[in-house]
């Protein structure tokens, strides 16, 4: 059974559809004389609130390797997440979109903070900390493929660059990895033995071995009646072989002790 998702305007259509729109906004922001970047998140201000919904979709007039350096990897992690999570993809991006930013809005420095990238450490967080909790190689791999890709952006969590918001790519990562904990029983798991589905379930086993040996006592005990012999199993049949063995060595020493006592020469002396 095909645990993942396979329609693919699904698994494409909604990072197309996503990609069209930050577009769409990027180039009203070039068109427009308002300042698009006011709708980012603005740390502890009641105005700021609204980038919370608004920041992913927001990037630099001024600098078009904002948007491009997003639009690649949130389309990859996207599509990844619906082909393999396609059950609690939805729930994983809310959480990552507006729980990373509600925590940039609670704790990052006062500064208008915009772009894709904190729902991108999101996804990353999210997919490989899900492949390495579930053990299941299918999503193992697309961790390591992730950490392949990816793996370069650990580096913005931490306050290198001024300019860059690394207090959103933190909040990303972290809600990440608590989605993959919190999700952990739900979407693909790692398909189970029939043991161990029986084990959950409290049914005792099936012992094969015990079917095994009945079925060939019985047909043991049809052999000899057809033959006319009594039944004994392979264990019995030793035992009475090694008893068999000891009760002749037994009488013939008797014998031989008899013999002696009946020679006339057995209780002569000679000088």
């Amino acid at each position: 059974m095909n645990q993942f998702e396979t329609n693919t305007k699904i698994v494409f259509g909604y990072p197309i559809l996503l990609l069209i729109f930050m577009w769409s906004i990027q180039l009203l922001d070039y068109s427009s004389s308002f300042d698009f970047f006011e709708l980012g998140i603005l740390p502890r201000k009641t105005t700021g609130l609204l980038g919370i919904l608004s920041s992913p979709f927001i990037h630099s007039a001024n600098d078009i390797k904002h948007i491009l350096s997003n639009s690649a990897p949130i389309f990859v992690l996207l599509a990844s997440l619906i082909y393999f999570y396609k059950e609690i993809a939805l729930k994983v991006v809310l959480i990552v979109w507006f729980g990373g930013g509600l925590l940039t809005w609670i704790y990052a420095r006062e500064s208008y903070h915009i772009g894709m990238s904190g729902v991108i450490y999101g996804l990353t967080g999210f997919l490989f900390a899900s492949g390495a909790i579930r053990k299941y190689k299918p999503l193992m791999g697309l961790s390591l493929f992730v950490v392949f890709l990816y793996g370069s952006l650990i580096w913005g969590i931490f306050p290198l660059e001024i300019k860059v918001s690394w207090e959103g790519h933190l909040s990303g990562l972290i809600l990440g990895v608590l989605s993959a904990v919190i999700y952990r029983k739900e979407g693909p798991q790692q398909p189970k033995f029939r043991y161990e589905i029986e084990k959950e379930m409290g049914i005792e086993p099936i012992d094969y071995e015990q079917i095994w040996r009945e079925a060939q006592l019985a047909q043991d005990i049809s052999n000899n009646e057809n033959q006319g012999q009594t039944t004994e199993s392979p264990q019995n049949a030793t035992l009475r072989n090694t008893t068999f063995s000891y009760y002749l060595t037994t009488k013939s020493e008797e014998e031989l002790q008899d013999e002696q006592k009946k020679s006339p020469d057995a209780n002569t002396s000679r000088d």
